[in-house]
Formats: C-alpha cells, sequence, structure tokens
C-alpha cells in the first residue's frame, strides 16, 4: 500500500499487540504491568481461535501424573521435531500459567472438590483442564478480555487491520493499520511489537478457524524479513461436524477422549487396524485413518459413535456440542454423528526463541502465528493455550528488561512507500475459494511431489492481485491467504520425506535415518523464497 508515514496520523505506545486470542490477552494483562500496552484487533476482542477452543488446556495438575510424562509425550505426538528445550519449559512453567489464570477468575469444571481433569488422543494421563464441558476457549477469552478491557494500562482498539510491519534500519517500530471504521491509514509506533495473530485455517475449504483465521502475521512477518520454520506442518483434526456442506462445527477430542468411537459408513469401527491407540492415536494418524476410510468406501464422511455413554453424560459433559448437533438434527446420545477432517492449526509460523524474540530486534511472537518448536511435525491435543500462556510470560518477561533502554523516538519517521499501484477490476472472494479448493486437493492431508508442484503453478498465477491499490480489508486478507499458501507448499516441496503431519504418497511414508531437520523460509532479493535446512537438534535462545 502506498503511503507517507508523516502524512498519516499516529500514536506511540511502549508495547503493540496484535491479535486478541489467548496469546494476545494474557499478553497484554501481564505487559501492562510494565508500560502502556496498545491491543488491536480486525473483528472483535472475542473473534478468534481461543473462543472456539473447546476441549481444555493440558497441564500436570495431578500428583499422579508428571512433567516428564507429558513431556514424552509431546514429543512422540511431534513425531522427533519438537525442540526438547523448548518442550520442556511448556511442561516445566504450564502449571503456574494456568494457576494464574486461575486467580484471574478463569472457572475449570471440578469434580468433588478437584480440578476434573480429561483424556485426549497420544497423552498417557488425563490432565486435560476443561470449562463448562466443552468451552473451555470461550471461558478463557471472556474472562481475560473483561480484565484486559478494565485495565487502565491496555488501550484496545477495534477493527485496525494491521497491513504490515514498519521496520527501520533492521528494527521493528511498528505498524501500517487500515482504520476500517473510516478506511483510513494510521499508524502505530512502539518500543516493542507482539504478533499474536493466530492460524490461517481459512487457507482450506472445510475448517474449524473463524473467518479472521487468515495468516496475516505469518505473511506480515514473511514480508519484513522474518525467519519463517516449520510451515508444511498443517494439522487437521479428525472430528468436524459435518451435518451438510458450509456446516461445519469442531467436535471436540475429549470426545473420543470419554470414550467415542469412529465408524465407517458401513458401521464398522476401523481405527483399530491404523494404530494400536485405536481413536487415541495422535491427530495425524487419525486424520489420514479417516481420509483412507472415506476413500475406500467412496464415502464423504465418517461417524462418530456415542450411543454406548451412560444416559445423561453427553448433554452434561458436552453440552456446547450437544446442542449444535441437536439444532441439525443429531442427537448425539441416540444418532451416529458425521464427521471429517478439517484444517485447525499451524504448527509452523514464525521462528522464535525460548522468549519469543524473532531474529527482528524488536518483534515477538506468541501463540498459533509462531514456532516455538514446542510442537514438531504434529501438536499434542491441548497444548496450544498452554503454549500461549508459557510463552506469553516469558515475552514479557523479556520485554521488562528491555523497554527502559528503548528511547521514546520520533512520533512518525520520513519514510514512504510509492509504488503507484493501479486498481485492477478483481473479485477477491473468487480468488479465495480458487485458493482454498487448491490447498484442499493438492497440499491437504495426503500430498504428492506432482500435486505440490501442481499447487505451486495454481497459486503463483495470482502474482498480478499483489499490485493492486485500494484499502479493502477483503484484498490485503487474500494477499495474505496467498503469501501462507504459497510458503506453505514451498515448504512442503523442500521436504522429501513423510513426518507427522506432512504425508507423501509418493514416499515410503516413513523416515528412514535418525536425521531430523526444519524447514527455514525467508524472503530473499527480487522476493524470492529462500528455503534452508536446519540439522540436527535445533537450538533456542
Amino acid at each position: 500500500m502506498d503511503f507517507k508515514l508523516s502524512d498519516i496520523e499516529s500514536e506511540f505506545t511502549d508495547v503493540l499487540i496484535i491479535g486478541s486470542g489467548v496469546a494476545g490477552l494474557f499478553t497484554s494483562l501481564k505487559a501492562a504491568e510494565c508500560g502502556k500496552v496498545i491491543l488491536l484487533s480486525k473483528g472483535g476482542l472475542l473473534n478468534s481461535n481461543t473462543y472456539y477452543a473447546q476441549g481444555g488446556i493440558a497441564a500436570v495438575m495431578s500428583l499422579d501424573d508428571s512433567k516428564d510424562l507429558h513431556f514424552s509425550d509431546t514429543i512422540q505426538a511431534g513425531a522427533g521435531l519438537c525442540d526438547p528445550a523448548a518442550v520442556r519449559v511448556l511442561v516445566d512453567e504450564g502449571p503456574e500459567r494456568v494457576m494464574e489464570l486461575i486467580d484471574y477468575g478463569v472457572v475449570f469444571d471440578r469434580e468433588g472438590g478437584k480440578l476434573a481433569l480429561t483424556q485426549e488422543g497420544a497423552h498417557s494421563f488425563r490432565r486435560i483442564l476443561h470449562a463448562q464441558g466443552d468451552a473451555t476457549g470461550k471461558e478463557v477469552a471472556e474472562k481475560l478480555s473483561s480484565l484486559a478491557l478494565s485495565n487502565k494500562n491496555i488501550d484496545y482498539k477495534d477493527r485496525y487491520f494491521v497491513v504490515d510491519l514498519l521496520t527501520y534500519n533492521n528494527k521493528c517500530i511498528g505498524v501500517l493499520t487500515i482504520d476500517l471504521k473510516n478506511r483510513t491509514p494510521y499508524a502505530f509506533i512502539s518500543k516493542t511489537t507482539v504478533l499474536a495473530t493466530g492460524g490461517a485455517g481459512q487457507l482450506y475449504q472445510d475448517t474449524t478457524n473463524p473467518e479472521v483465521a487468515t495468516g496475516d502475521g505469518v505473511a506480515m512477518a514473511y514480508r519484513a524479513g522474518v525467519e519463517l520454520m516449520d510451515m508444511e506442518f498443517v494439522q487437521f483434526h479428525p472430528t468436524v461436524f459435518a451435518p451438510r456442506p458450509n456446516v461445519r462445527f469442531l467436535i471436540s477430542e475429549a470426545v473420543r477422549g470419554e470414550g467415542a468411537i469412529l465408524r465407517n459408513k458401513n458401521g464398522e469401527r476401523f481405527m483399530l487396524k491404523y494404530h494400536d491407540l485405536a481413536e487415541l492415536a495422535p491427530r495425524d494418524i487419525v486424520s489420514r485413518a479417516i481420509h483412507k476410510e472415506m476413500e475406500r468406501t467412496d464415502s464423504d464422511r465418517v461417524f462418530l459413535d456415542l450411543t454406548h455413554f451412560p444416559s445423561g453424560k453427553v448433554e452434561k459433559r458436552f453440552p456446547t456440542i450437544y446442542e449444535t448437533c441437536k439444532r441439525y438434527g443429531i442427537d448425539m446420545s441416540e444418532d451416529l454423528v458425521p464427521v471429517i477432517p478439517g484444517a485447525h492449526y499451524i504448527m509452523g509460523g514464525i521462528k522464535t526463541d525460548l522468549n519469543g524474540r524473532t531474529n527482528i530486534p524488536g518483534l515477538y511472537a506468541c501463540g498459533e502465528a509462531a514456532c516455538t518448536g514446542v510442537h514438531g511435525a504434529n501438536r499434542l491435543a491441548s497444548n496450544s493455550l498452554l503454549e500461549a500462556l508459557v510463552f506469553a510470560y516469558r515475552i514479557v518477561q523479556d520485554i521488562k528488561g528491555q523497554l527502559h533502554y528503548v528511547k521514546d523516538g520520533p512520533k512518525y519517521l520520513e519514510f514512504s512507500y510509492v509504488k503507484n499501484s493501479s486498481g485492477v477490476d478483481e473479485d477477491f472472494k473468487d480468488i479465495r475459494e480458487n485458493l482454498k479448493a487448491v490447498m484442499t486437493d493438492l497440499v491437504g492431508i495426503v500430498r504428492s511431489e506432482a500435486g505440490l508442484e501442481k499447487a505451486k503453478r495454481e497459486l503463483e498465477k495470482y502474482d498480478y492481485i499483489f499490485n493492486t491499490q485500494t484499502v479493502e480489508p477483503s484484498y490485503f486478507e487474500t494477499i495474505n491467504m496467498l503469501t501462507v499458501a504459497i510458503l506453505i507448499t514451498e515448504a512442503a516441496l523442500s521436504r522429501k520425506d513423510s513426518v507427522g503431519s506432512h504425508y507423501l504418497i509418493d514416499s515410503d511414508g516413513t523416515v528412514t535415518s535418525n536425521e531430523r531437520y526444519h524447514i527455514l523460509l525467508q524472503r530473499g532479493a527480487g522476493n524470492t523464497i529462500e528455503a534452508r535446512k536446519i540439522l540436527g537438534e535445533r537450538r533456542t535462545g
């Protein structure tokens, strides 16, 4: 977008946070203890993946459990590509962050006065805290957002679309935005900036993510020269409620954790032939098994069976899911529930160290937009909210030690960007639909090198829209979706072996050596994508 910073309105803050999910909210509340915070969202304080999270938060809160077990479960689910140091931070510091949530007023379900803990896939112990049965994210988001709105050091600004990061002398100094209320440019200059912009599920036709999940933070970070890592790893949740086309709703992993069975269209239970853990196998394995069963039986869905649950258990344990299914004529306690896999979570993202720092000074990343190394090639269920809490806290501890070294600086800087782009008469909705079809068909649960090459060619056809000059948010979102789609495809092409959620049908489906590597992507000269490998165990600061 063409702009001259000195000609547009701007304001200054100590800490600028982009995104209002658990990562952004928790970071805001902690950062408010040490300075002025501006919190931006593009579509409402509660419009995030966090709000729709059902299952819960994984943490060792029982004396019968152990942090070492949580550590090993996370490593195993990540298919050997987790950063052990990051996982150790997660499991060691997680319980304390959960207790802080409780101190903030988050109410988790209890049984007999004790925290009620449930089981989920690939966990060796019941360690998932939940709230309101199956509305954990809603409870967390509502409590934290209420605290943020009442905090005098947090200035929440809704309906600001962040177009790009602003960098000066290779340091992030804030962001350029569009004020969506009046469609005018607006700049926020800051000592430190935190990207907590969430995921990119909208790149796919079937997803559990809300419409705001368009990969904005990852795309703008890439354009600013930030290193990205593990972008090829996209997690598909095995059980997305699919009663009819264009109706999609997450059915929590905890449903299978409590004993639900997967059946194909012939009524056959099939997971036992794919993995010893059956329905509680890691998500990538369950999703591929469902995909294969749908192909084998020539069906567009499989089914969750809860009809063997004791009377009243479904309604009590999963009230939100139960009522949603009921609205579409499905009684979970009596009927089989139609489900399909759907894009759920991006394991890769903005590469950070153990304190959330990126390779650009002044810029941090947290939550799903970040790649801390915790998740490896496949995220362990309910580790996402915990990761956001743990690394949000670490980011603020790091920021606290730096704020007094950073000068307030000018309210604006004398630089501009003028490309003299011309408008293009284009329906961005059509481009999005085509993009989603390409990603679903060719860069989805099962991939091939030929398919990935075709996807790259199809996506690069839309390069011309990058020259469009407009202030419409749909344009910027489409640009970001295209950018992230191309990056995922490029990373997938760079990995020649199957591991975790990256499954190549023209490979042997296994990693035959002990070599473990990560794919790093960074913007190169002439807007080329530079891809390189990090061999061996990833080291973080």
